[in-house]
């Protein structure tokens, strides 16, 4: 497969224009400087409206783990389509089937489960769920600067978000996220002691009003931040000790993508309750509320209709998650997601070295985090190099994910190593011609 110096075409202008005097603005930001128009995805690569293909190491927006247009999640679409669509949260003959095989993949003390369809919705579930069950008194809810959790009001009061000149922080107090690049205590690691950690434990772990701490294992909206061992382990200790729930919300990292099904593993962290979205239905809607059974099953967080919506566990959310996760655990890819993560790990590494703009580079398996400064004394974010990097591998036939001054990188788990290396190929390329 041969990748070429790519525009936006007629077709695509045409189709652009024709859209722009109807829809909203507010796009993403890839999505604004980017200004494609894609037709059609297979396995890793996308073919834009005028032919030009693209190996898409966002995998989606993160969520096709398989690749796009995966022949067993299309299959397992294609069927259900014909037969069922929506009853409601009744149940179905495939429901149970996806429950077990949650079963076998979620740790042991995460046994029971609800399901609904978008990873805001879960997290508001979740939120629901630790409200109702809280005792008296603990009517705090912690979280970490830096975390996203999605954009509806619970999500957005979690992380203190105003939006216009709406002030709504809630209930939740705000402990460091452990962002060694840039330290927000000025301290450096391991000298520093985890000093992040042990305020997360002072000011919510060790808190009589606080009754969750709702956590982004890895912080993925903020520029993929791989916390330092001994950090999630003080946090997690504190909080067990001192009654206040672990609720993981792993949205972006859950199903398998930083090599284990969930990213908390990786951090011997044993979550109460974990939010999945993402990845788990090869980009179909489908979310789901995995926790204890006490917690899930509490007669205050169980009343009719605690876990209905419309979309919720729809007979299609369910055959696409269903599909997704029995290839997954069949042809055993989180070990593979374990292998090529070693080899990006060591292909971005020579490319920080080379080039001085690259700030920093983090990650951990297949999610990966790359962040341009204007230099690295200052560390000064610089935006409009990680757009030009961004437009410009775009250009060349590589997608990757924009935000900011950082680009994350996120291929699918059936990625080989050729393809693996092209796609580094031509982000070195790309940085090649826009900081040299």
């Amino acid at each position: 497969m041969s990748w070429g110096q790519y525009v936006t075409g007629r077709h695509q202008r045409e189709r652009l224009e024709r859209e722009a005097g109807h829809l909203a603005p507010g796009a993403s930001e890839e999505a604004a400087v980017g200004r494609r128009v894609f037709a059609e995805g297979r396995g890793p690569v996308l073919t834009d409206l005028d032919g030009n293909q693209y190996l898409d190491f966002a995998a989606g927006t993160l969520t096709q783990s398989l690749g796009h247009g995966h022949p067993e999640v299309v299959r397992a679409l294609t069927e259900q389509a014909g037969r069922l669509w929506n009853v409601h949260d009744s149940a179905t003959p495939e429901r149970a089937a996806l429950l077990d095989l949650l079963s076998r993949l979620l740790p042991e003390q995460l046994n029971t489960y609800a399901l609904f369809s978008t990873g805001a919705e879960v997290v508001e579930a979740a939120l629901r769920v630790v409200q109702a069950t809280a005792p008296p008194g603990r009517n705090r809810i912690g979280a970490l600067r830096g975390g996203f959790h999605g954009k509806t009001m619970g999500a957005r009061m979690l992380v203190h978000w105003d939006v216009g000149h709406q002030a709504f922080a809630g209930n939740s107090v705000l402990g460091y996220s452990a962002y060694c690049y840039r330290c927000p205590l000025e301290l450096t690691y391991p000298s520093c002691g985890v000093r992040c950690a042990s305020l997360v434990r002072r000011h919510i772990a060790e808190k009589p009003n606080v009754s969750a701490l709702v956590f982004e294992p890895v912080l993925g909206a903020a520029g993929v931040v791989v916390p330092p061992p001994g950090y999630w382990e003080q946090i997690a200790e504190a909080c067990r000790s001192h009654g206040v729930l672990l609720v993981a919300d792993e949205v972006l990292t859950g199903g398998g993508r930083t090599g284990t099904f969930l990213a908390s593993e990786q951090f011997g962290v044993e979550p109460d309750l974990v939010t999945l979205s993402k990845g788990m239905a090869s980009g179909f809607p489908f979310a789901v509320l995995a926790g204890r059974s006490e917690l899930l099953r509490h007669p205050a967080a169980a009343g009719a209709g605690a876990y209905a919506s419309t979309y919720a566990g729809n007979p299609l959310g369910i055959a696409a998650a269903r599909a997704t996760l029995e290839v997954v655990e069949r042809d055993r890819l989180i070990e593979r997601v374990r292998v090529l993560g070693e080899l990006l790990r060591e292909r971005l590494a020579a490319l920080h070295a080379r080039f001085d703009n690259l700030g920093d580079v983090r990650g951990i398996g297949l999610l990966y985090g790359l962040e341009f400064v204007t230099d690295r004394a200052s560390r000064t974010p610089a935006p409009d190099l990680a757009r030009a990097v961004y437009a410009t591998a775009l250009d060349l036939g590589l997608r990757v994910a924009l935000g900011g001054h950082i680009l994350r990188l996120a291929p699918p788990f059936t990625l080989d190593e050729p393809l693996l290396d092209e796609g580094v190929r031509l982000l070195e390329q790309a940085m090649e011609r826009v900081l040299s």
